[in-house]
């Protein structure tokens, strides 16, 4: 799962902090990224054999560099919009989340963990996760499977109940 708990140190008031990072999943790694381009240049190499030592070969050469290219900066901007994440850190007396975007300044949410209650429903994705303290509502994990929204929404229901 695109998420994690970690237990932290006690805060002020001595009750254990947790703290859920949420990412978005991608399933090609770094090292899978050297490896697809270096197989697409490869075959894509394959039929400019045939014209070697002509004069279509320097024809044909910029279309090759140009869809390496565009696979290599599509991939880039993948992996760049792959660095959002959200945190959200649970204490007994306050519930706070902040959402990183790379180019945005970050977003931060903070109220009482008392009043905070995750709920599932129809919104713009299948299973729309949010918290709302009764004031104010906010969307968590949106990268991530209606399956795994589910989920978290009961692990926060779990965890929320501990708190209190």
């Amino acid at each position: 799962m695109p998420y994690h708990w970690h237990d932290q140190a006690p805060d002020t008031s001595g009750a254990f902090l947790q703290k859920l990072t949420l990412w978005p999943h991608r399933s090609l790694p770094k090292r899978g990224f050297v490896w697809f381009i270096a197989a697409t240049a490869a075959f894509l190499s394959l039929p400019m054999l045939a014209v070697l030592g002509t004069q279509v070969l320097w024809g044909l050469l910029p279309f090759m560099v140009l869809a390496v290219g565009g696979v290599w900066l599509a991939i880039q901007l993948s992996y760049r919009s792959g660095q959002t994440h959200e945190e959200l850190v649970l204490g007994r007396a306050r519930l706070e989340v902040r959402r990183h975007d790379p180019g945005r300044p970050e977003r931060l949410w903070q109220t009482n963990s008392y009043w905070v209650r995750p709920s599932l429903r129809d919104g713009p994705v299948e299973a729309y996760l949010t918290l709302t303290d009764g004031q104010r509502e906010i969307e968590l994990g949106a990268f991530l499977t209606p399956d795994e929204r589910r989920s978290l929404c009961d692990e926060l229901l779990r965890r929320l109940a501990s708190v209190r």
